[in-house]
């Protein structure tokens, strides 16, 4: 198969200058930084999701109000956080597939089809500060989510039928950090993060118009 020459054990690398040992442990480290760093980031915003799952129904429920306290908090910067969080989404899957080698499948370009065009409309929208824009990153974030779930789904269960051709590199595992963290996995948390900031931005918004036609 094509890749099967160039899939390396996680972490090591060709060996290009005088010290080969430590060229290939000091490159094998940085990509364990960045895909622990990238981890811990998930992490971060899987708790984040819970806390916004479990304020939902609260606020819904028509007693306390965690959800409009937590909108009020990042009021004018849910933008920018969704910028930041697509564009270090989008930096580390160029440091995967430029740096560290990892072949993107072909399920990975269509989740970079999602991803990539992100960073770009939400520092538009940060700097504009236009609400609306958070209604199209909605939409390609659940796109990318969706095929993100996909693949995740794939990589625990490749012996499937999928949508990817012979040799695709889907169901391959480039990494695995505590037992759960793949590309796939930090591709979906990334995408449900930028989603619920989009769904906030909105709800913020709506609020803000709700206000105004009370006045």
């Amino acid at each position: 198969r094509r890749w099967a020459a160039r899939e390396p054990a996680r972490g090591v690398r060709e060996s290009t200058g005088a010290h080969p040992d430590r060229c290939e442990y000091g490159e094998r480290m940085s990509t364990e930084q960045v895909e622990t760093f990238l981890t811990l980031g998930s992490l971060l915003v899987l708790v984040a999701l819970v806390v916004l799952a479990l304020a939902a129904p609260l606020e819904w429920s028509g007693g306390v109000a965690p959800l409009s306290w937590i909108a009020d908090r990042i009021y004018g910067v849910e933008l920018w956080a969704a910028f930041a969080l697509a564009a270090i989404a989008m930096a580390g899957s160029l440091y995967f597939s430029e740096v560290a080698d990892y072949i993107p499948c072909t399920l990975c370009w269509y989740q970079r089809i999602a991803m990539y065009p992100l960073v770009f409309l939400f520092g538009i929208a940060a700097v504009r500060r236009d609400r609306g824009m958070a209604l199209y990153g909605l939409v390609l974030s659940a796109v990318g989510a969706v095929i993100a779930l996909y693949h995740l789904q794939l990589t625990w269960f490749p012996a499937q039928a999928s949508f990817c051709k012979q040799g695709a590199l889907c169901e391959v595992q480039w990494f695995k950090i505590w037992g759960f963290s793949t590309i796939p996995y930090l591709a979906l948390v990334a995408f449900a993060g930028i989603g619920a900031l989009c769904l906030l931005s909105l709800w913020s918004g709506r609020r803000d118009t709700a206000e105004a036609d009370e006045d």
